[in-house]
């Protein structure tokens, strides 16, 4: 992937994440990461595992880890470090619904949130598949 389409997703990946209440974003690990009150991270930015994929680890819902990856695993991985706690790592060098992107960022959001910060999120909406 080029450096301008990596900054292009990194961009565009911020400002889903920045939307959100409450969301800071520091380096962690040397990279990007968004935090709710500056405190718990719920979305990484993934460009230093050198695997050559462009990705994002998130909070996940319980069992949407596991179901995506067997499912979709050319969209969706289990990330190293997080992955044992249930995070989703979801790959940036496929092609992609920014929607899509923007409704996981947000389930993101919600696992770590405090409950009154997150009910202000809107929930996922139904799939139509």
């Amino acid at each position: 992937m080029s450096y301008r389409r990596s900054v292009d997703q990194l961009e565009r990946l911020r400002a889903r994440c920045l939307a959100l209440p409450e969301t800071t974003e520091r380096l962690s690990h040397g990279e990007p990461t968004w935090f709710v009150r500056g405190k718990k991270s719920f979305v990484m930015f993934a460009d230093h595992h050198h695997d050559d994929r462009l990705a994002f680890w998130c909070a996940a819902p319980p069992g949407v880890q596991r179901e995506l990856v067997e499912t979709e695993p050319d969209r969706f991985f289990r990330p190293p470090y997080v992955g044992h706690r249930g995070w989703l790592g979801v790959y940036l060098d496929v092609p992609l619904d920014w929607d899509e992107i923007g409704e996981i960022v947000a389930d993101a959001f919600r696992q770590v949130a405090p409950k009154t910060l997150a009910a202000g999120v809107p929930a996922r909406r139904e799939e139509t598949r």
